[in-house]
């Protein structure tokens, strides 16, 4: 079960972090966006905290680095 929880985790995680990725090139400006985008990275630290529970401190940063980062992010693609 706690396989399932993770994908689930992964998949917001990876949907919090594409919508603030959007928000940085939206119409809106100033304090707008970043409260938009400040709400998107406290919804994903939540979910860190999730993860933390279900599967320990250093496998929850591997799934969301592995989530949010793509190797082009990191320079290795």
């Amino acid at each position: 079960m706690a396989g399932s929880e993770v994908a689930r985790l992964r998949q917001q995680i990876q949907a919090e972090y594409e919508a603030a990725k959007q928000g940085l090139s939206g119409l809106s400006s100033g304090t707008a966006r970043h409260t938009f985008i400040a709400a998107r990275y406290e919804r994903i630290g939540a979910f860190h905290e999730q993860l933390i529970e279900m599967i320990g401190p250093d496998e929850a940063v591997a799934v969301i680095a592995h989530t949010i980062w793509l190797p082009i992010d990191s320079g290795t693609a």
